[in-house]
């Protein structure tokens, strides 16, 4: 079970506006790097919980999201701080990558 939450061009503004910390995986069912990166996300979310919220948002089903943040590639990255987009990463980056971008952006604590 996933502490990643499925998002969608819906619910997409309501948690990113209402959880402090917030990345999104914009990723599609296709593409193989967003799968590899799967696992990395989920054993981050369970590890951060109550930190950072970590959603999905499939592209495929999905694509106002994508279209407002002018995304070009997936899997796609977006790290929001109390709303604001702080930072972006293109492509798929291994755990200890991906923890640093939390840290940088998010102050959080390994």
């Amino acid at each position: 079970m996933s502490d990643a939450v499925e998002l969608t061009d819906t619910t997409f503004d309501e948690k990113v506006k209402t959880n402090k910390n917030v990345v999104v995986d914009l990723w599609a069912p296709w593409c193989g790097p967003c799968r590899m990166m799967t696992p990395v996300i989920d054993e981050l979310a369970g590890k951060y919980k109550g930190t950072v919220f970590f959603g999905k948002l499939n592209t495929d089903e999905n694509q106002t999201i994508p279209a407002k943040f002018g995304i070009m590639g997936i899997p796609t990255l977006l790290f929001f701080r109390e709303g604001k987009l702080v930072d972006k990463v293109v492509g798929a980056l291994a755990k200890p990558s991906l923890e640093e971008n939390l840290i940088k952006a998010f102050n959080v604590k390994k």
